[in-house]
């Protein structure tokens, strides 16, 4: 399938917000901390709504069933917010986290079966001989703490250095579980030698054995846990509902963020090819294409800064159903992509006006999207239906 490519440097197939139609409106029925924002996109009008604030750096979200949410903090904590109110005190029982730099305490999902077995699964910068690495750790939820944790997964090896973890979590349609890696940018060589973890994606069964049909097992020289490599810095993970694939975007240096769809044993390139320079200005590679390497379904020139992906699979925005859903960091906006099968016909910048990092987004079980702003005082954010 030919894959659409889309540079911001000319404004092709965006759409901007700036200038749409924003005002107060009455708080509703709940426990949102201020006054609501509306907002008017192309597709639906919806209401801003806080939930939480106070959070730590917040990284990741998880619905629980019957209500709540867990959230990550970078700095550490595993906090609840339940009851429309955030807990005051951190969940005991996570694990310790090397939080310097990007690296700290990161995503955090839920068991497929979670609702029998209470297994929480948390991805986390763990220190060790050498430096850092991602690792991912499971424990059982009471509601009150965490129980019986146990590591399942250490890349390795670990490095110096406080950036490029990487760090999402997502399981597919067969129960097996996807984390994301980063190259440890000092590194970015070894992205393209799956001898090694760095800058790739792990497939696992959800207790930590290597799946019987990952790519490289038996494959002298290289990591079994590995599912693609070639990747930079993947922040965000999410299963397309419609196909089952999993897809995946992952930060560029100065442009050439993309978003993917993995391929068992697929090369995404990083950094034989990207649409992206140094942050120096300097060339990193003359290329962006090379046989035997992806090209990615949409990249980014000027970076957006990528971090959560969510297909919105609810149904209290309509318009909005099956669109895919991109935190921004450094552009400080929400981006919504339309899609067509695999590819993409049409993106829109959304919360422009918050001038806030958006550090996650995940579509919720009641059928709202939920976003997590990065800073020392980070917000939950609901979006809800409304009108202007």
């Amino acid at each position: 399938m030919t894959r659409a490519l889309f540079s911001l440097s000319n404004g092709f197939m965006t759409a901007s917000i700036a200038g749409a139609l924003l005002a107060l409106a009455a708080l509703p029925a709940g426990p949102a901390l201020a006054q609501d924002r509306v907002e008017a996109s192309e597709q639906a009008a919806f209401r801003v709504v806080t939930l939480a604030r106070g959070l730590d750096h917040p990284w990741g979200m998880a619905f629980l069933p019957g209500g709540g949410i867990l959230i990550t903090e970078r700095t550490g904590q595993l906090r609840l917010f339940k009851d429309g109110k955030l807990q005051t005190k951190a969940i005991p029982g996570a694990p310790q986290v090397a939080a310097r730099g990007q690296g700290g305490l990161l995503d955090v999902a839920l068991h497929p079966d979670f609702a029998e077995n209470r297994l929480v699964y948390l991805s986390y910068a763990g220190a060790g001989p050498g430096g850092a690495g991602t690792e991912v750790a499971r424990a059982r939820f009471d509601g009150n703490k965490l129980d019986e944790l146990e590591v399942i997964f250490r890349a390795e090896p670990k490095t110096p250095g406080g950036a490029h973890y990487g760090s999402r979590l997502t399981f597919d349609r067969s129960g097996r579980l996807y984390i994301s890696l980063g190259d440890r940018r000092n590194y970015m060589r070894e992205a393209q030698n799956p001898a090694n973890h760095l800058g790739s994606i792990i497939r696992l069964e959800d207790d930590g054995e290597i799946p019987g049909d990952n790519p490289f097992l038996g494959v002298d020289g290289t990591r079994p846990e590995i599912f693609s490599y070639g990747h930079r810095n993947v922040q965000g993970l999410a299963l397309n509902p419609a196909s089952g694939e999993v897809w995946a975007h992952e930060h560029g240096p100065r442009g050439g963020d993309e978003v993917n769809i993995l391929k068992a044993g697929a090369n995404y390139g990083w950094p034989a090819i990207t649409y992206g320079i140094d942050y120096s200005g300097a060339i990193i590679s003359d290329k962006t294409e090379a046989p035997g390497m992806e090209q990615p379904v949409v990249y980014w020139v000027p970076s957006i800064a990528p971090s959560g992906m969510a297909f919105y699979d609810g149904d209290l925005f309509p318009q909005w159903k099956g669109d895919l859903f991109v935190g921004a960091l450094a552009g400080r906006h929400l981006r919504r992509l339309e899609l067509v099968g695999g590819e993409v016909t049409g993106q829109e910048e959304l919360l422009t006006g918050l001038r806030e990092r958006i550090r996650d987004v995940r579509s919720g079980r009641d059928g709202y999207l939920y976003l997590l702003t990065d800073s020392r005082n980070g917000r939950l954010i609901r979006l809800e239906p409304g009108s202007p």
